[in-house]
């Protein structure tokens, strides 16, 4: 029985892990992606970094991309910036990646 409750013990830290370095990546790419925003909304400086906490906070709204995506979605419509969806999901993928990459690099 010892070894089932070892085994059990150690699934869940492996979850509990995962689940920590996965929260930490979707909170980079956030700050990532609030940056590469910022800058096609011309932020820059201390600007850019408040708008890229608001896109980290945003995805807080729901679980999921959408609330990140329809925030950018937003910005990019009030500021008349021609990007597209396309372009913006492809962003958060290429966002995502590197960030995970930082991530597990610590």
């Amino acid at each position: 029985m010892a070894s089932m409750d070892e085994r059990r013990d150690a699934a869940e830290k492996k979850f509990a892990h995962d689940e920590e370095l996965r929260f930490k990546a979707m909170a980079r790419r956030n700050k990532l992606l609030g940056l590469w925003a910022a800058e096609k909304l011309g932020k820059s400086g201390a600007d850019a970094e408040a708008y890229a906490r608001s896109v980290i906070m945003a995805d807080f709204e729901e679980s999921g991309d959408e609330d990140v995506f329809r925030k950018i979605r937003k910005d990019f419509d009030e500021a008349n910036v021609s990007e597209s969806d396309d372009a913006i999901r492809q962003m958060m993928e290429e966002l995502l990646a590197k960030a995970k990459m930082e991530v597990l690099a610590g």
